[in-house]
């Protein structure tokens, strides 16, 4: 299995390029579209666990090769953890950013209880097994909507230990203290020391 060149179950531009600049130059990211997948697929489940496992499996058996899937949201614990796995359609479909926060914030318009944090499960498959790595990126979310970098949630979002949002800060700043880039840097490590047992 070649553990350098590896599907990511996704056509979501903003997700390919971060984590493309992510990853080692030897490292070859194939897009869904680049693998002939152009179906949509099902995102079924409500944890982040169970759809990026989902997302990989049927990727990996359409292909036969290496694929990580990814699945994040922003979990609010005051909502029961919404949007949580439902973050890219919590406004309902065609999902839309400025939707999802919109509501996002009218839902917590009357909480003063406004801790959350973003989460990002990547499952690798086509090795001996599935292996899963995890991100997690503490905060809270603002009043209102501030910034216009990244996507999603971000323009509300506060990462602890900041007062501004995701949407206010550095494209590359975010990326070295985001969920992503820590579930990224989990699965770098890993590919790595399979590297290393080659040698």
């Amino acid at each position: 299995m070649n553990i350098k060149r590896i599907i990511l179950a996704s056509n979501n531009k903003n997700k390919i390029k971060e984590i493309n600049e992510m990853l080692p130059n030897h490292f070859e990211i194939i897009s869904l579209k680049e693998a002939g997948i152009t179906e949509e697929i099902p995102e079924p489940y409500d944890t982040f666990h169970l759809n990026a496992a989902a997302k990989a499996e049927y990727v990996f058996n359409k292909t036969g090769k290496l694929t990580f899937a990814e699945d994040s949201g922003l979990v609010v614990p005051i909502l029961g953890g919404a949007p949580g796995a439902f973050s890219a359609r919590y406004a309902g479909q065609p999902s839309n950013d400025l939707n999802n926060t919109l509501k996002l914030l009218k839902e917590l318009e009357d909480e003063n209880e406004r801790s959350a944090y973003y989460e990002t499960v990547i499952c690798l498959k086509g090795l001996d097994k599935n292996y899963f790595f995890e991100g997690r990126c503490e905060g809270s979310i603002d009043f209102e909507q501030k910034g216009a970098n990244g996507f999603g949630y971000d323009p509300v979002f506060i990462p602890k230990g900041f007062n501004q949002t995701f949407g206010e800060l550095d494209d590359s700043f975010k990326a070295s203290i985001s969920h992503r880039s820590k579930a990224v840097k989990s699965l770098i490590d890993f590919l790595g020391s399979l590297e290393l047992e080659k040698e």
